[in-house]
């Protein structure tokens, strides 16, 4: 792993975030996207090396949604920026971890993605990023 990618957030009202995080950050958001396969809507800061990335549910069963029902809004995920996330699954998957997708799937900010079930991480999700081509 390279670096810290993103830190994902859980929101209910992506606009509304929106404003709270650029008065925090003193900028406005780069990018909003949806993703639709996996029902959320995100939006990003770029904050020094890292990003922030807010989550909003779009359908009451995405994870998003769950989460927000479960636990309330706040930090859902930490992404980490991997060169080869198929050799880094391989990898983790020999080491134990317990992976939630078998293949890396297309997610947001033009970014392969697979996770990591909180159980085989003292119960935080991680979230593996490659850049695509």
């Amino acid at each position: 792993m390279k670096k810290i990618e993103h830190i994902g957030i859980a929101v209910k009202d992506l606009e509304k975030s929106n404003k709270l995080f650029a008065s925090l950050f003193g900028k406005p958001h780069y990018k909003t996207e949806e993703v639709k396969s996996e029902g959320v809507k995100t939006s990003f800061f770029d904050v020094g090396p890292n990003k922030i990335e807010l989550l909003e549910a779009t359908t009451a069963d995405s994870p998003i949604a769950k989460f927000i029902e479960k636990k309330g809004e706040g930090v859902h995920h930490i992404a980490f920026a991997v060169d080869n996330i198929e050799t880094e699954m391989k990898r983790l998957k020999e080491e134990g971890f317990i992976l939630l997708n078998d293949q890396a799937k297309l997610g947001a900010d033009n970014k392969l993605v697979a996770f990591l079930h909180p159980k085989s991480c003292n119960g935080v999700l991680i979230e593996l990023c490659q850049e695509r081509d």
